[in-house]
């Protein structure tokens, strides 16, 4: 293929990626935006294999891979249940991560094919881009791995922090970067060197990770989104592959960005989030149990105070996806906005366990776009609030955050849900959050807890309203 063609039709799919990007930032454009990605993609794969000049076999090869890989992505796709979400996001971005390790070993190994010099003697940029590319695909799979695990509760969620752990991170990033100089002296002679830095690097994602505390999830997921376009964007360098590159950049840039508001949404330190130095800030003790007396009401409470309500506005958390309550959740909706109430969902930006995971939730519940808001949107609107109903969300509305400077969680923006005239809130128990904080929301006059399943609860309000 020309060059000049190939660059044009690089261009276009790094267009068209940018327009996925812009559509997947609103549910009303995410499915448009999934059909540019997926064309952007599609262009760059076929211009990359023409470029290539792949022989007939080579070709076969690579599309039936490619098919394999295809079919296993659609099986996954269609039977992974929406709960688990945040960890296939987690297990992919491991992919992307052990994919870079490989292109940069195999660049590492053929340069002359991959035109960045001969064995012995690889240029000293080449060395400097493919040595990046495996240290943060190696940190991206190793991390990956240990956040699936924890978010499938493989391993348990809490902190895992010891004495020095910092310092041993910065001893291994040190370690890293100075084996990149040693590779990059010898011109790519010293093969240790390249698997010494790639092998503490493994090592390195998992003392980042482990620190995770459960309320700062959502963090993680879109921090390893960063790592694995930058890891990409890297060896668009090597392989001199525009759409790589773009691809990459924008990828990395834009977990970055999202990491960035994660920060702000939970009141942590970007920089600390970076170097690995969060989560055993973020949780706390659970306590020894519930601290105060609660007032427990029924289905037929919250029914009767919910069809009566003026305004109602609805908080839903990761319990709502567990149960997956959010179709009861909308049927009640709907019985409501038939008796005059005004309706509208409050959406937390770390709400569940991934960036915008109870909009995909109640997206697929069909609940109308212009009746859920983001905390910066609503939080004025809970004190005019007949009811804030409370479905499955714990560390998103506690108080503590705004009145106890002792607590873990103190300086998070939280849902001030406790300015609604009735909180109704809806818990299989009194038990502490994800993030191991016990909510003194719990005990406050104006909420009645709603004990049990939330699907279950939230079917008999619908029955209760009849």
């Amino acid at each position: 293929m020309n060059a000049d063609l190939a660059a044009i039709l690089y261009l276009v799919s790094g267009v068209l990626f940018i327009l996925a990007l812009r559509g997947l930032s609103h549910p009303e454009t995410a499915r448009q935006g999934n059909y540019f990605g997926m064309a952007g993609m599609a262009i760059a794969i076929g211009v990359t294999l023409l470029v290539a000049g792949v022989g007939f076999g080579g070709l076969a090869l690579i599309v039936g891979l490619m098919a394999v890989g295809g079919i296993i992505g659609g099986v996954i796709a269609q039977r992974i249940p929406m709960t688990a979400m945040p960890q296939l996001v987690a297990a992919f971005h491991s992919l992307v991560g052990m994919s870079a390790v490989l292109v940069a070993a195999a660049a590492f190994y053929r340069p002359d094919i991959f035109h960045i010099g001969t064995a012995g003697d690889i240029h000293g940029i080449s060395l400097l881009e493919l040595s990046l590319g495996s240290a943060i695909g190696a940190i991206t799979f190793s991390g990956s791995v240990i956040a699936f695990m924890k978010l499938q509760g493989l391993v348990s969620g809490a902190p895992v922090v010891f004495k020095g752990q910092h310092w041993i991170n910065l001893a291994m990033g040190g370690f890293i970067a100075l084996m990149i100089i040693f590779l990059m002296a010898s011109g790519g002679q010293l093969g240790f060197a390249f698997w010494a830095l790639t092998i503490v690097a493994f090592i390195l994602g998992v003392t980042l990770i482990i620190p995770i505390g459960g309320a700062d999830m959502p963090v993680v997921v879109s921090m390893l989104n960063s790592y694995s376009g930058w890891a990409a964007a890297a060896l668009g360098f090597t392989l001199e592959n525009t759409a790589l590159l773009v691809t990459g950049a924008l990828v990395g840039s834009s977990g970055a960005i999202l990491s960035y508001i994660m920060c702000k949404g939970m009141n942590r330190s970007f920089i600390s989030v970076i170097l690995g130095g969060f989560g055993g800030e973020a949780a706390g003790p659970a306590g020894e149990g519930p601290q105060g007396t609660v007032k427990q009401g029924s289905a037929d409470d919250a029914a009767f105070i919910l069809k009566n309500a003026r305004k109602v506005i609805i908080v839903p958390g990761y319990g709502m996806a567990v149960a997956q309550a959010q179709h009861a959740l909308k049927e009640m909706a709907d019985v409501m906005k038939h008796e005059g109430v005004d309706v509208s969902y409050a959406i937390h930006p770390v709400a569940g366990r991934m960036p915008g995971h109870m909009n995909v939730l109640l997206a697929e519940a069909n609940v109308p776009y212009d009746e859920v808001f983001e905390l910066e949107d609503i939080n004025s609107e809970f004190s005019n609030a007949d009811v804030a109903f409370v479905i499955g969300a714990n560390d998103v509305t506690n108080p503590a955050a705004e009145d106890d400077p002792s607590s873990p969680i103190y300086g998070m923006p939280v849902l001030q849900v406790w300015k609604a005239g009735t909180v109704f809130f809806i818990k299989r128990s009194l038990g502490s959050g994800y993030a191991g904080v016990e909510n003194p929301l719990f005990f406050r006059d104006n909420t009645m807890m709603l004990l049990g399943d939330a699907k279950k609860m939230t079917e008999q309000i619908v029955k209760a309203m009849d």
